[in-house]
């Protein structure tokens, strides 16, 4: 048989195989498989990511079904465990490169045990070769958990962390702390990318801050995702590029690089799978170095859907902000969503025959029909003073970031009584809180009963996964202890558990838990007699406020989040404090 043949034989050998795989992953239609596999042939490209790009197969099933033809092991996701001295033996570029890993060697094999999803990646093999020329064993998972799993051994960046490394390990072992790692061919490239891949991974698992920490025998890395730090898989030593990855942070957010003894604010602007990014940096020098912290603002689009609110809550709220006038405040304290909630209600107004403007500190998401304003105190440009100017410019929508003053305050009553709507936020802890602060800012009572329409609370609990989340093992008597109501008990109640598909805290997305407290006629009295908050709170919920925590076991009953997350995102009542 001349080669020719032999190329053809071993082709339609290989088209049988992989045909027969999906076959028992229950795709039977062929005509489709074999022209991608065809198609991928001509391009040089891989047999198994054809298939798979077809969408015709599960991943999981034509893989499973791959490894049962070829006489490979399969590793189910839960099962796939990296070799624990993988940096050492392995170089990160060839694990990231070809989406290979070694895995924990069963036995007393000395064959070197090799996770992939491609068994015919034959470029790969080369690679290897050259590395490895010894036994090697072959086993099969999915691209996903093969990639995390990459990513948990080596680390965001561990590839181009090399790259920096490569060539320079003896001068960074000789001058410590004090190496300069872009003194070099070509450096700055290497570290543009290495910052590239942290703020990439931070913006695919979907953080809403990045922080950069020095802590003398290390660089940490943290995402905040859904409001809890997660300490991001970084490749050892990073600490020698310290100073360079702090510098490149300051370069992009036009900061200067040669202060290091003081605070400095800047602002980078990034594009990701063609979205704009807007990222708040703030820099803070510490014992070690300097800390970064970035904030990343997406442009993303608002509606009540995201909030995940009950229909009844969103009706009052639709209600509320439909008003022609008077104020509207959402407290809580940082962190809570209220700029999202904010930007929502917007966002429902947002129509040509309204004029809005709003006020902000800074201007955290542009929305298109919004004129939105920056303060800027070095030229005096503060909320006050901007909202004074605003009403002599037609609005009909304002929103004012935070009330910060009294003269803030006095001057948005006075908007709200002569005809505009007008949001803004307080810190405070519950609803009725933000009657009491408005008093303890000196405003008259009568003019908080007058000009605010309603206080609104709220908080954001983490959703349970949908993956993993398993019924809970609470006794009603255990729940009853915390003050979950007794008419709720039975409810499909559930708790985290965790999996790959939330980074193992079984926890994805989150979801806003309000209290609304309205100005009713019988909390004005109240109002005008002083009232202590205890007995603004007992007549709020009898105008029927439902409280934060009672909103939250709503959303526990019906298995959206967990007891846990309840208790810790809203207040202890004292009664369970004493218990």
């Amino acid at each position: 048989m001349d080669s020719g043949a032999a190329t053809t034989q071993k082709h339609s050998d290989l088209t049988g195989l992989l045909i027969s795989a999906a076959e028992l992953a229950g795709c039977h239609d062929e005509e489709p498989l074999r022209e991608a596999l065809q198609r991928a042939a001509f391009a040089q490209q891989s047999p198994v990511a054809a298939i798979l790009g077809t969408n015709l197969v599960s991943e999981g099933l034509f893989l499973a079904a791959l490894a049962s033809l070829l006489g490979m092991p399969w590793r189910e996701e839960s099962a796939v465990l990296p070799a624990e001295n993988v940096r050492a033996v392995f170089p990160a570029r060839l694990a990231l490169g070809f989406q290979i890993l070694p895995e924990q060697n069963e036995g007393d094999s000395q064959a070197l045990s090799l996770m992939t999803w491609d068994p015919f990646d034959n470029a790969a093999w080369q690679a290897l070769s050259h590395h490895h020329p010894g036994p090697v064993r072959l086993v099969m998972t999915t691209r996903k958990r093969l990639t995390e799993a990459v990513k948990e051994a080596y680390g965001v960046g561990a590839e181009t962390f090399d790259e920096l490394l490569e060539g320079r390990e003896e001068e960074a072992v000789v001058q410590g702390e004090e190496v300069n790692v872009l003194d070099g061919e070509d450096p700055e490239a290497s570290v543009m990318k290495f910052v590239n891949q942290i703020l990439r991974e931070g913006l695919q698992q979907g953080a809403t801050d990045i922080h950069f920490e020095p802590l003398g025998h290390e660089l940490r890395i943290r995402y905040r995702i859904d409001g809890v730090l997660h300490e991001a898989s970084v490749p050892p030593r990073i600490r020698i590029l310290q100073d360079s990855v702090i510098s490149r942070l300051k370069i992009m957010a036009s900061l200067d690089i040669a202060e290091r003894r003081l605070p400095q604010d800047g602002r980078i602007a990034l594009e990701n799978k063609g979205r704009p990014i807007d990222v708040r940096v703030a820099t803070i020098p510490c014992v070690h170095g300097e800390n970064v912290s970035l904030r990343l603002l997406g442009q993303e689009h608002f509606d009540f859907a995201r909030l995940g609110l009950e229909p009844p809550v969103e009706k009052k709220i639709r209600s509320l902000i439909s008003m022609p006038n008077g104020i509207v405040l959402v407290t809580g304290p940082t962190g809570c969503g209220k700029s999202t909630s904010l930007y929502t209600f917007l966002s429902a107004l947002n129509v040509k025959e309204r004029r809005i403007v709003t006020i902000e500190d800074p201007v955290e998401h542009k929305i298109d029909g919004v004129i939105q304003i920056a303060v800027k105190p070095e030229i005096e440009l503060t909320f006050a003073s901007a909202l004074r100017s605003i009403l002599r410019g037609d609005p009909n929508v304002i929103m004012v970031g935070e009330m910060r003053d009294v003269e803030t305050v006095d001057i948005a009553i006075r908007a709200a009584l002569t005809g505009h709507l007008v949001f803004s936020t307080l810190h405070t802890n519950d609803a009725v809180g933000g009657i009491t602060r408005l008093l303890d800012m000196g405003v008259e009572p009568f003019l908080v009963g007058s000009s605010v329409r309603a206080f609104l609370a709220q908080r954001l609990v983490r959703k349970l996964c949908p993956h993993c989340s398993v019924p809970t093992v609470m006794t009603p008597e255990e729940l009853l202890r915390v003050g979950f109501p007794e008419d709720l008990l039975g409810s499909d109640l559930r708790q985290p558990k965790g999996c790959q598909h939330c980074r193992n805290s079984g926890y994805a997305g989150r979801l806003a838990i309000m209290e609304i407290c309205l100005m009713t006629p019988a909390l004005q009295d109240l109002l005008q007699k002083r009232a202590t908050g205890t007995e603004l709170l007992d007549q709020a919920i009898r105008d029927g406020m439902i409280p934060l925590r009672r909103d939250g076991w709503r959303k526990v009953s019906v298995g959206l989040t967990s007891v846990e997350e309840v208790l810790r995102v809203t207040a202890s009542d004292l009664a369970v404090i004493d218990e």
